[in-house]
């Protein structure tokens, strides 16, 4: 009964349109114009699914999520995967002894930020601080830009991350799909070499995490930790020798990821029948979305995501202001870094587009800082940097010719349509460690209250 209340607006809306096109004149103008204009719009962008295409599942109905068959979501290891995640007890293998048991998965995919990075670049070893919303994080006295453990692009967010089969920017991770082909590319004595566990790509980035960001499994976290009893939980079938490692510990943390979804936002409301959800403009936006602008074309089902590459000319991280060595040839070729192929360079996976709003950063370099900015970029056409070929740019990057009014509508549609406001559900009161999270340095400690 309650997937069938879910849709129920929608088929009595649905209804109403084969009613709506035998009349001559139409609605009048106003709220049910819209809605029965971007419900007729859906239904030709979501092909044969119809509206459908674009719903996030409910809370609780996993069976709905798309999952790896060989890591099938349970309860048991989405609350293991969700501590763990949290779990600033997992940095026992820092650089520096100062840094150990200060920092998490989510200290650059936090709730506060969209599960992104609160700033440009996301700092895991070697942090401090956090502010409000991760935006106070800054290095640690005692690090060089060197020994900090940062990444040469822009942290994806981890939300809406089961409509994503290969991971990160360049689609690196995993095993299955357009990576099928690429096994020559899954350089051994680096973090790509997880590829060859056959996990989609979601499981390979959570195992392949932990060691590039300097966390530990071993018998003295699960003992000290109390953790045992939940690894024993989310994988009775697994020999004990094989039960408390990196590899079931970042399966937990993947069946866990694969349920942080924004199905809260107005947009999935409005989807499942409460028209009131959304206003006028941001009606009007989703219209030029789904539309005029044609976003759709690279930006759809539940995530508005996909697992196409395009090369949009967008910047790299930028020099000032970030950390590390630089941005390497490799990243700097998006796709074509990772396959090798010329075809694939300065082409970048197409994001899912739900609580941009949290994080002020973006673009695979955070290039841009407002959200309507980057809808201006798109709308121009004309790429920002100059080291990407002009033959090698989308076809679908191009002037859209909008107006300042759509440019706007379209942005009040992203931000705040897509917009969930309670991703703390997803968070954990507390960790078995008991230490603060997501960070766990003083400073950090101060700025969450967490002391």
């Amino acid at each position: 009964m309650k997937m069938n209340m879910r849709y129920l607006g929608i088929c009595i809306l649905s209804i109403s349109l084969i009613f709506y096109a035998c009349e001559p004149d139409g609605p009048g103008t106003g709220g049910d114009d819209l809605d029965s204009k971007l419900i007729a719009q859906l239904l030709i962008a979501g092909e044969q699914q119809g509206i459908r295409a674009f719903q996030l599942p409910e809370d609780g109905l996993t069976a709905l999520i798309p999952q790896d068959p060989r890591n099938p979501i349970t309860p048991e290891k989405v609350e293991l995967g969700k501590l763990l995640f949290h779990e600033t007890g997992l940095g026992s293998n820092p650089l520096k002894v100062q840094g150990e048991y200060t920092y998490s998965c989510a200290s650059c995919h936090h709730a506060a930020a969209g599960f992104q990075a609160g700033v440009i670049q996301g700092i895991g070893e070697g942090g401090m601080g956090f502010g409000a919303k991760g935006e106070g994080r800054v290095p640690m006295p005692g690090y060089s830009s060197l020994e900090l453990d940062v990444q040469p692009i822009r942290s994806p967010a981890a939300l809406n991350l089961s409509w994503q089969e290969l991971m990160l920017w360049n689609g690196q991770f995993g095993a299955t799909g357009d990576n099928i082909g690429t096994e020559q590319n899954w350089t051994f004595n680096t973090p790509k070499e997880a590829n060859f566990l056959g996990y989609h790509g979601i499981e390979t980035q959570a195992i392949a995490g932990m060691g590039v960001h300097r966390q530990e499994v071993d018998s003295t976290f699960i003992e000290q930790k109390n953790y045992k009893a939940l690894f024993d939980a989310a994988f009775p079938q697994e020999d004990e020798y094989r039960r408390y490692t990196k590899i079931t510990a970042g399966l937990a943390m993947a069946a866990y990821e694969r349920t942080i979804m924004a199905n809260q936002s107005p947009f999935q409301k409005w989807l499942s029948g409460d028209l009131e959800a959304m206003s006028s403009k941001q009606k009007e936006g989703a219209l030029l979305f789904f539309g005029k602008a044609n976003c759709v074309s690279c930006h759809k089902g539940p995530a508005l995501n996909s697992m196409e590459f395009y090369a949009l000319g967008m910047n790299d991280l930028p020099e000032e202001g970030t950390y590390g060595d630089g941005v390497d040839e490799a990243t700097s070729l998006g796709r074509g870094g990772f396959t090798n192929d010329p075809m694939d360079n300065y082409k970048f996976k197409v994001p899912q587009l739900y609580n941009l709003k949290d994080s002020k950063f973006y673009g695979h370099g955070g290039s841009f800082t407002r959200l309507r900015d980057v809808v201006s970029y798109k709308n121009s056409g004309r790429a920002e940097n100059t080291d990407v070929p002009a033959q090698q740019l989308a076809i679908e990057f191009g002037p859209l010719g909008l107006m300042e009014t759509d440019i706007d509508a379209i942005t009040e549609f992203l931000s705040e349509a897509l917009y969930d406001p309670d991703l703390s559900r997803y968070v954990p009161t507390q960790t078995l460690s008991g230490m603060c999270f997501p960070n766990n340095d003083s400073q950090s400690q101060q700025d969450l209250g967490c002391q």
